[in-house]
């Protein structure tokens, strides 16, 4: 992972822009979001992807260099109508560019896609598909994959899933995404959608279930959806508290296992610490 990309990897929103709208750019690109999605894929109608890849240009060619390192790209999936044009599109601009990849079946996929695109500096393939989890441990480990992100409701749509309001039906696919991520030893998952935006407490509840489950980030489609979401992935005082007397506890034994608060404080604890001080940059 390059030091470009590498505040995406800790990211905590990822939020979505239509392509086609143009409009919206300045205003997704001037929100708390660290990382902004210019969508090519589902927010954008077949006969406006040619016009949407001209309003993608046009606005990276104005981007500081600052706000690209934000922004991803979502192209359409690969080996589909569009795949020729996303890929002529995307090695028109210059990178280093990050790509969202929707509806990630193998690595095969991956690897062809990849080789085709010039200046690529990080992908993340989102599992949306029964294909998708089955090869989650392979795309995992492809040489660009920053992190995977799980496309909920099309995985739903796939599998034919009725899910309930906690879409307690996915936990299992939120586990393979995880156990991926850590197998491949790739920064933590994004969690899906929340397409309620005038729900906050769903959106909590979400948010909290995806935090518990591993996941360091979610998939956001409003801004007004961004600070509630920061707020559940963000360690509370006593969260960073209890972190800086374990990495303390783990200096003074020098890496043996050791007792904190009556409790047993090993390697695994440790690094999760050590990721909760790096969410809030201690």
């Amino acid at each position: 992972m390059d030091k470009l990309s590498a505040h995406l990897a800790i990211a905590q929103t990822f939020l979505f822009s239509p392509g086609h709208r143009p409009e919206f750019f300045s205003k997704v690109i001037n929100s708390s979001s660290k990382a902004i999605i210019i969508d090519l894929e589902d927010a954008v109608p077949p006969e406006q992807k040619s016009a949407a890849r001209e309003h993608i240009r046009i606005f990276w060619e104005s981007c500081s260099t600052d706000n690209r390192k934000r922004v991803l790209i979502r192209i359409n999936p690969i080996d589909t109508s569009f795949t020729k044009d996303d890929v002529a599109f995307l090695n028109l601009l210059e990178g280093p560019l990050h790509v969202v990849v929707p509806k990630v079946e193998s690595l095969a996929q991956l690897d062809s896609f990849t080789k085709q695109v010039s200046h690529l500096e990080v992908i993340i393939p989102i599992i949306e598909s029964a294909l998708g989890i089955l090869h989650v441990n392979e795309i995992a480990t492809h040489p660009l994959t920053l992190r995977l992100a799980l496309g909920n409701i099309d995985t739903q749509a796939d599998l034919g899933m009725l899910c309930d309001t906690d879409e307690t039906e996915l936990l299992p696919v939120r586990f393979a995404i995880n156990l991926a991520s850590r197998l491949a030893q790739i920064a933590p998952p994004i969690d899906g959608v929340t397409t309620d935006i005038n729900n906050p407490e769903l959106l909590r509840q979400g948010t909290l279930r995806a935090k518990r489950l591993g996941f360091g980030a979610k998939l956001c489609i409003h801004p007004k959806q961004i600070d509630g979401v920061i707020a559940c992935f963000t360690p509370t005082d006593q969260e960073i508290d209890y972190a800086k007397r374990v990495v303390a506890a783990d200096l003074a034994s020098k890496g043996a296992a050791v007792q904190l608060d009556g409790k047993m404080i090993d390697r695994p604890v440790v690094l999760l610490a050590q990721r909760t001080l790096k969410l809030v940059n201690i």
